[in-house]
């Protein structure tokens, strides 16, 4: 769950964004992201749907947009503003729960510099995560597909957040006030906010360190329980061609409220990278997550959501602002929670690949 984010209907799949954008004026910039993949599951799951903990590339045997959007960033120095409107599967994965024409909103944020020497923003509306190295563009990521704490961690989030960055640029620090867990509207009957901080360090080109945090009520009052959450994560550049990125995410909530017990969720995630030439790449991921008593992915089972995941994955660039990518992944489970035919097994081999544009 590591580790907010959306837009309107377009093509493509798996693309950094916004870089190869078209200028509209000084101070407005217009760009674009689309996605398209195909994933098969081995496991043929009958609704040709992924298992509940999946929501990005979450579509079995089909071709399909994962995400596609339009985004609108306004910046004059003073204040600054992004509008993004999406469609695809992740959006009608990740933000079911959310109402009406909120479902396309991908971005919705307005800031406001407070200083005239510092660089301190105020921003408010609803804008990417703070939580996790993994974002729902997928050409922003190393691999093709989500790693489990991202899938299970925020996207996006709501509300207001002060941003103070240094003026050499290498540590940021975050504050936020939220609606919540991956929330634009707040859950009915829940009367208390979310909040989170963030320290971003870049001490050098070649190396990232973060560490994020996240405390809030899950539920309504009556019934509601608390939820701590750490996310922390490396990346190193350790040669010109090599990349190695490390996350540790680990959490805890209440079992019911005011009760002294506590349910633990942690999640270790390591991805290498190697630049094969200027347009081919390879990268593997090893991750595990542990969520013995179901807090936020529940399964019912005897040992709960315990799994490891392996992927291994080819890029191709044809282009600065085009990528092409294969994947191969399995999850291997301590339970049997993964349906295939009429049983259950604890294993489960997926195949994805995907083409995604940036403009």
């Amino acid at each position: 769950m590591k580790k907010l984010l959306l837009a309107a209907a377009i093509l493509g799949s798996t693309a950094t964004y916004a870089q190869d954008s078209v200028k509209k004026s000084s101070d407005l910039t217009i760009s674009g992201y689309a996605e398209l993949y195909y994933g098969f599951d081995f496991n043929r799951p009958v609704n040709n749907t992924r298992p509940g903990f999946v929501y990005s590339h979450n579509r079995h045997n089909e071709v399909n947009l994962n995400l596609g959007f339009i985004k609108a960033n306004y910046d004059n120095g003073n204040i600054r503003a992004n509008l993004a409107l999406m469609a695809g599967t992740y959006a009608n994965a990740n933000l079911a729960a959310e109402q009406g024409v909120l479902k396309n909103v991908f971005e919705a944020n307005a800031g406001l510099k407070l200083s005239k020497t510092a660089n301190l923003w105020l921003d408010a509306g609803v804008f990417a995560s703070h939580i996790g190295f993994e974002s729902a563009i997928s050409k922003e990521c190393w691999v093709l597909t989500r790693n489990i704490s991202s899938d299970n961690t925020p996207y996006y989030e709501t509300g207001a957040k002060l941003t103070y960055t240094t003026n050499n640029g290498k540590l940021t620090l975050t504050g936020l006030y939220l609606n919540g867990w991956q929330r634009i509207n707040r859950v009915d009957g829940n009367s208390k906010p979310a909040g989170g901080l963030q320290v971003y360090y870049k001490p050098t080109d070649k190396i990232t360190l973060n560490y994020s945090n996240y405390l809030g009520t899950e539920g309504a009052d009556s019934v509601r329980v608390r939820r701590l959450y750490h996310n922390f994560y490396g990346i190193f550049q350790l040669t010109q061609k090599l990349g190695l990125t490390a996350g540790f995410d680990y959490g805890t909530q209440q079992k019911a409220k005011d009760s002294n017990e506590h349910s633990h969720i942690l999640s270790p995630v390591v991805i290498a990278r190697y630049q094969l030439a200027d347009k081919w790449a390879v990268a593997g991921r090893f991750e595990y997550y542990k969520d013995k008593n179901g807090a936020i992915i529940a399964t019912g089972t005897t040992n709960g959501f315990q799994t490891k995941g392996y992927s291994l994955n080819v890029d191709y660039a044809p282009f600065s602002n085009a990528l092409i990518r294969l994947e191969g992944k399995v999850y291997d489970s301590k339970d049997d929670i993964f349906a295939r035919h009429n049983t259950l097994t604890n294993h489960s081999p997926l195949v994805t690949t995907s083409f995604a544009i940036s403009f």
